[in-house]
């Protein structure tokens, strides 16, 4: 039980810079939607699902396999943050050079040859992001998780910041000083706007990073062969994560059925993603604190009990979000514009979706701790081909609910996949029983909650709350011993 506390204290401080983070850039989101209208937005989301399918190429896998090397036994760990912090650094400058040259020939491809200065932007983001991930990591290696925090809150504080300044501010005070704003606000840049305010809030955090970098030149090349040789099935896995997350999004643009505004398609289903995205929060806080966690319990005989408490709890707190989220859809819609609403009833898809990924991710701690990582590749890929199959048969008949509904069958695939194959590799005793009762339980009461659509809005909220109330109860007549315990 202590274990779990300190993994949740963790998890805690982690969400100051990732909930807290994101719940601010959720401000965002209503200025966006309000402001742009659903083709200018679906630029910003196909760009971004770019940016992170090559965040994980540039990255490669050399997170985990730090993080994994560092507790191995006699082995300097100052060597290892040395030869995975360079290897990111070289590739990463290769890609600003390759990327420099062939800048327009990139830009027409993806059809942006008049805003090829947006590519720019965000090859100069990928890099950047891919350099301080090292740093980051020994952060959290280190449980300096405060400091982690600061960190990401400042990029997260200057990025809004900026965005406010540009999209807010500027058009406001234009109108009163035209004169002095016109020397550095031009309206036409429109939604480069994002992605400059994205870049300076990259640089200033590679600059509160610098203390970081300074380390002995001290790269092992034998190390970095072991070092790769773990990290490119997880690079595989990313990959193929990736096609999982953001393909849909990328596909949208070619499939959507012929006479779609496809660009004004594709930003209502990237807004309405964004709503089902508080799951994805949780999950992403949770994995900052869990990664490191597992690894240092490996050694640990019988911590098996923790890995399977710790996933029930995970399960529990995933259905309070899906639970919450969709009885107060009424008030969370408004983080998007009114243009945007037509995709709320993909939430739920996509709710329960981002659910399943999360618990494949606590699922992957067997193939992570016995160094059988390309059973995670292959799972993986298995999982990017049937969303590229999918979103092939249904996004051109069901436009962006075929993309929410090869999401939820992508990752229900993958996590039963991994479930049995983990059961034969690394045996974990999870509680069946409670977990697929606390899913299907959570399903059921925001069933029951569709039978009060047309009611009132203000009794229909007081219905909603009582019937999460009911999840509460149920979740504490069964685990109140447990909770004790915990808080003991």
């Amino acid at each position: 039980m202590s274990a779990i506390k300190k993994l949740a204290s963790q998890t805690a401080v982690y969400g100051l810079s990732s909930i807290v983070g994101r719940l601010l850039n959720y401000l965002l989101i209503p200025l966006y939607t309000n402001i742009f209208l659903p083709a200018e937005y679906g630029v910003v989301t196909e760009l971004y699902s770019y940016v992170s399918f090559f965040a994980v190429i540039m990255t490669y896998g050399m997170e985990t396999a730090f993080f994994r090397y560092i507790q191995k036994e006699n082995i300097d760990t100052n060597k290892v943050y040395a030869t995975s912090l360079i290897s990111i650094l070289s590739t990463a400058l290769l890609f600003l050079f390759f990327g420099f040259i062939f800048l327009d020939n990139i830009a027409q491809w993806l059809n942006y040859e008049n805003h090829a200065w947006y590519i720019l932007c965000f090859m100069l983001i990928i890099a950047i992001d891919a350099i301080i991930a090292i740093p980051f990591a020994k952060l959290r290696s280190e449980n300096k998780a405060f400091k982690f925090a600061a960190i990401r809150l400042v990029n997260i504080f200057v990025n809004i910041a900026l965005n406010l300044f540009f999209i807010l501010l500027c058009p406001i005070w234009q109108k009163a000083n035209p004169n002095f704003v016109n020397n550095f606000y031009h309206p036409e840049i429109g939604v480069g706007y994002i992605f400059i305010s994205n870049l300076v809030a990259s640089i200033i955090t590679v600059l509160l990073l610098l203390p970081q970098f300074k380390i002995k030149f001290d790269f092992d090349k034998k190390l970095w062969n072991e070092l790769l040789r773990y990290a490119l099935p997880l690079l595989v896995v990313g990959l193929a994560g990736m096609v999982n997350e953001t393909a849909d999004r990328i596909m949208l643009k070619y499939l959507l059925p012929v006479g779609s505004n496809v660009m004004a398609e594709t930003g209502i289903y990237g807004a309405c993603y964004k709503i089902s995205i508080i799951m994805t929060i949780f999950i992403q806080t949770f994995r900052y604190a869990a990664e490191p966690f597992f690894f240092s319990h490996s050694k640990n005989k019988g911590e098996n009990q923790v890995y399977a408490d710790v996933m029930k709890y995970f399960v529990i707190a995933c259905a309070a979000i899906f639970l919450v989220t969709l009885l107060y859809i009424d008030i969370v819609k408004f983080f998007v514009g009114k243009n945007y609403w037509a995709g709320l009833p993909i939430v739920p898809i996509l709710l329960l979706a981002n659910w399943f990924l999360g618990i494949y991710f606590n699922l992957t701690v067997w193939y992570k701790l016995t160094n059988k990582t390309g059973y995670g590749a292959a799972i993986s890929i298995f999982g990017a081909v049937l969303t590229i199959v999918f979103n092939a048969l249904l996004i051109p008949k069901l436009g962006y609910y075929g993309a929410a509904c090869t999401t939820l069958i992508c990752y229900a695939s993958m996590m039963l996949l991994s479930y049995y194959q983990g059961q034969k590799h690394f045996p974990i005793n999870y509680d069946l029983k409670k977990i697929i009762g606390y899913i299907l339980c959570a399903i059921a009461i925001y069933l029951s909650s569709k039978l009060f659509v047309g009611f009132n809005l203000s009794i229909k909220l007081m219905i909603n709350t009582a019937l999460f109330f009911s999840f509460i109860i149920i979740v504490w007549m069964n685990e109140k011993v447990n909770f004790k315990a915990l808080k003991a």
